[in-house]
């Protein structure tokens, strides 16, 4: 018996290291934008429109339900409050206002996902590259679930735009650590 199980044992490990039989096309890192290294914010943090002054002087494309929401939480710092952002009661940044960056963030490009590992919280955003389809059992996360698609806009063999959906995003969250909202019911996609 202990023979038996001796080579049921080496079998397995055998088809594990040999991994699927289906060939891939190597991975060529040369087609990809050279991201190595960090990533820092260049800007002020918490402005929706840098190039316009903070606060209500951002003129963010609200609804007026909205703009009453974001008025109503600019009013509360303004007397010292901590206003509608939920990081003040722990909650992570979430999307889209975790890629405000804080602290930098480092991008890794691989075959079928790119990670963008965020040093603030250790947040981590996967963006699945393989051409999967968003999956319909997922529960919400602060982060969402974010499927990308690499383009060569100028046809020379190298990608310079990586286009990526999220959705599934959980609630409370912020667009910016302004308080500026999205929308109640956690429907928001971020393209």
């Amino acid at each position: 018996m202990p023979f038996r199980s001796m080579f049921g044992s080496i079998a397995l490990a055998a088809a594990v290291i040999a991994g699927p039989s289906v060939a891939q096309q190597p991975f060529d890192e040369s087609k990809y934008p050279a991201f190595a290294g960090q990533w820092f914010r260049i800007g002020p943090l918490g402005l929706f429109d840098p190039t316009k002054p903070s606060g209500l002087g951002q003129q963010a494309p609200l609804t007026s339900e909205y703009q009453k929401i974001y008025e109503a939480n600019l009013a509360d710092v303004a007397r010292g409050g901590s206003g509608d952002d939920p990081v003040y009661t722990c909650i992570p940044e979430g999307m889209p206002r975790a890629m405000s960056l804080v602290l930098p963030m480092e991008i890794v490009v691989t075959r079928n996902t790119t990670y963008m590992m965020m040093e603030y919280l250790s947040m981590l955003r996967r963006i699945f590259t393989d051409g999967r389809d968003f999956p319909t059992d997922e529960e919400p996360s602060w982060m969402g679930y974010s499927i990308g698609k690499w383009i060569d806009e100028d046809g020379d063999g190298r990608y310079d735009v990586l286009e990526v959906e999220t959705r599934n995003l959980k609630n409370p969250r912020t667009f910016d650590p302004s308080g500026l909202p999205v929308h109640k019911d956690g429907d928001t996609v971020v393209v």
